[in-house]
């Protein structure tokens, strides 16, 4: 039974900095999205360690052991005696490929395989897809304007509403709940997904008002956020655990430019746009 949801947002890549909408473009992450999700990475597979211990429990071909047939081997009853075991962990990512190389960085470290899933791709925007705020604002005043003030004008240009996109995301995290409700094992779900996709999802699952998601901060990149699920005769329940969490490394400097020693005199500076949630 999944009993935990970690959601986890995308590194940085070369739109995000240029302010551009992403949408289901597949852009890869830039040199400081992918240290980005590296520190993340880090930091999580600290707190999940018990993880790898559980996979290898269940995987005792993974336990490496040498070569030299003096040397003995390994014991894997120790990791199916240890109360890690008890648990196990599900990683899944969104097909696009900056979710594809967030999710590895930090399953690989633990040595679990990553499961995609088209469903956790981002918000689609249309014919808006690959254009700044400034670039859509001078080409569709009216339907900037409406979209901005959340009274759908984007709908006429192929942007998927928020609506629509939460009720996906819902769909397809209660889809594994369903999926995985028979078995007894404690499971946590590491979805890595997009910043609009997380949004909608959690707002979705948290009954809230998709034109008010402004009440939720913006997700940041290789940021995460964790829920609670439970169930019981009434339905299934969600409470929110954490919300837009990150590493301790990044409340220690520039998150979104990333440390000076990546950044080359060509790359321009992240800074924040005032109202730029979508």
């Amino acid at each position: 039974m999944i009993d935990e949801v970690i959601f986890l947002r995308h590194g940085r890549t070369g739109f995000n900095l240029q302010r551009r909408l992403q949408g289901q473009i597949d852009i890869p992450l830039d040199i400081v999205g992918q240290w980005q999700v590296d520190q993340s990475a880090y930091s999580l597979a600290q707190r999940f360690y018990w993880a790898k211990v559980s996979n290898i429990a269940a995987h005792p071909d993974l336990l490496p052991h040498s070569a030299d047939p003096s040397v003995r081997r390994m014991d894997v009853d120790e990791y199916r005696k240890a109360p890690a075991s008890g648990r196990t962990m599900r990683v899944v990512s969104s097909d696009l490929f900056r979710a594809q190389q967030t999710a590895h960085a930090f399953a690989d470290i633990l040595g679990l395989d990553v499961h995609l899933d088209a469903r956790l791709r981002e918000r689609s925007f249309g014919q808006w897809e690959g254009m700044t705020r400034e670039e859509i604002r001078e080409r569709f005043p009216e339907g900037f304007r409406s979209w901005t003030a959340h009274t759908g004008g984007e709908l006429d240009y192929g942007v998927e509403s928020r609506a629509d996109l939460g009720a996906r995301g819902a769909a397809t995290i209660a889809d594994y709940v369903r999926t995985h409700a028979q078995d007894p094992t404690p499971t946590t779900l590491f979805v890595v997904s997009h910043g609009s996709w997380i949004a909608a999802t959690i707002g979705t699952l948290l009954d809230m008002d998709m034109d008010n998601l402004n009440t939720l901060d913006g997700i940041r990149n290789a940021f995460w956020s964790t829920m609670g699920v439970s169930a019981d005769a009434t339905g299934t329940h969600w409470v929110l655990t954490e919300f837009n969490q990150g590493p301790a490394i990044a409340a220690a400097g520039d998150w979104e430019n990333g440390p000076a020693a990546l950044r080359n005199p060509d790359m321009g500076v992240w800074k924040p746009v005032k109202g730029a949630k979508a």
